[in-house]
């Protein structure tokens, strides 16, 4: 049997704390480099999420705006 599933990898979590203590450009710039995304989180729980620029002109390539949800 032939599967093309994609292997999905789990999203990175950061702690909102590492960007209050000025680590904001490192970790978006980590993940820019690596074309990742990554859940912020605030008391353990997700508040945002980052993605690199190339990962979103893929969405938008493929027609998902994420602007309209």
């Amino acid at each position: 049997m032939n599967d093309n599933k994609k292997i999905k990898s789990p999203m990175e979590h950061l702690n909102i704390g590492e960007f209050n203590r000025g680590q904001a450009s490192k970790l978006i710039r980590g993940l820019s480099e690596s074309d990742k995304t990554a859940f912020i989180l605030k008391n353990g729980k997700p508040i945002a999420v980052i993605l690199s620029y190339e990962r979103y002109e893929r969405l938008l390539a493929a027609g998902v705006d994420i602007n309209e949800f």
